[in-house]
């Protein structure tokens, strides 16, 4: 081989090795997320009531289905009532944090198929953040998911009996009480809220809730029923302290 044949086939090579290590533009800027600083962080605590006498569960026929028949309970679910409390209210910070961001987490949140419920019947998720479906029953089960919003991808997934390693979605955008139902069995129903920070939760079979880690500040927190529709308070809370939040549903869905 020449000298002059060797030089233009160094420089060939030097020249794809430059393409090759060539960037596509700039990178994206790193987010600057803020850290929970647990040592001075306050909550806010407080109780969903139900005014009124509630209406009744009604027992749904789940005979179709062998599996489903011998469920625990086949009890409607909008109205989960005790001692006053109402259940499944979900609620969150929807203004005063600024333009504070949390790292989102990578950990899925779980709705499962078990007794023929989804399980939770309210979860809250992290827009951007995994949520998971699984399905623990021995009978052929259905997640069809759908955003109303146009900016979050409906599903529509069939899950085999017993699929515990499920099939997992990222939501892209806030929306409140996206509805799941199940194709093959009409009675299940449950509602997922994408919010866009950690400061949520949902009320208990007691009607309590408890939101951890708020930086001091006043705040907007929101309480969503998919039936009784939502509610709205502000809130302030000092370091270290709780502050309290209750709210009134009836059944009207007006704030009392």
């Amino acid at each position: 081989m020449s000298l002059k044949q060797t030089a233009v086939i160094l420089l060939s090579a030097l020249t794809l090795a430059g393409i090759g290590c060539k960037k596509s533009g700039p990178a994206a800027p790193a987010q600057n997320y803020v850290a929970i600083d647990t040592a001075t962080a306050g909550t806010i605590s407080g109780t969903i009531h139900y005014q009124g006498v509630p209406p009744a569960r009604i027992p749904i026929d789940m005979g179709q289905d062998p599996v489903c028949s011998m469920a625990d309970s086949n009890l409607t679910e909008q109205y989960v009532i005790h001692n006053g409390g109402l259940a499944n209210v979900f609620l969150y910070v929807k203004s005063g944090l600024g333009d504070k961001l949390y790292a989102i987490p990578t950990t899925p949140v779980v709705m499962d198929q078990k007794g023929c419920r989804y399980t939770p019947h309210v979860v809250g998720v992290r827009v951007g953040q995994p949520i998971r479906f699984t399905n623990s029953d021995s009978t052929m089960h259905n997640v069809h998911m759908t955003p109303t919003l146009g900016t979050n991808q409906a599903a529509d997934i069939s899950q085999a009996p017993n699929d515990t390693a499920g099939d997992v979605r990222v939501l892209a955008a806030p929306e409140l009480m996206i509805p799941v139902r199940c194709n093959n069995h009409p009675w299940m129903e449950a509602f997922i809220n994408v919010v866009d920070n950690p400061f949520y939760a949902v009320s208990d079979a007691d009607g309590h809730f408890t939101i951890h880690g708020l930086p001091a500040g006043t705040y907007t927190i929101e309480a969503v029923h998919e039936v009784l529709g939502k509610q709205t308070a502000t809130v302030t809370v000092a370091s270290q302290q709780t502050a309290t939040a209750d709210f009134t549903f009836s059944g009207t869905g007006t704030a009392k």
